[in-house]
């Protein structure tokens, strides 16, 4: 089940992760939050070292602890 929250105006998102290869030929993950699940990207959990914020907008993002 992938990691989800709820934001203070009661709309539901999903955590993904994608992982891309950079100009530079280093992979990187990027996690980002939608609101419906994309099959094979979704996440089950926070990765370590980072927690869920909510922006004044009520977009969620991932900061690092």
């Amino acid at each position: 089940m992938a990691f989800s929250f709820k934001n203070s105006k009661g709309k539901e998102y999903f955590l993904h992760m994608k992982k891309v290869v950079r100009a530079s030929g280093k992979a990187t993950e990027l996690y980002y939050f939608s609101t419906d699940l994309r099959k094979g990207e979704t996440v089950d959990a926070v990765p370590a070292g980072k927690f869920v914020i909510e922006l004044p907008s009520g977009l969620p993002v991932l900061k690092k602890k």
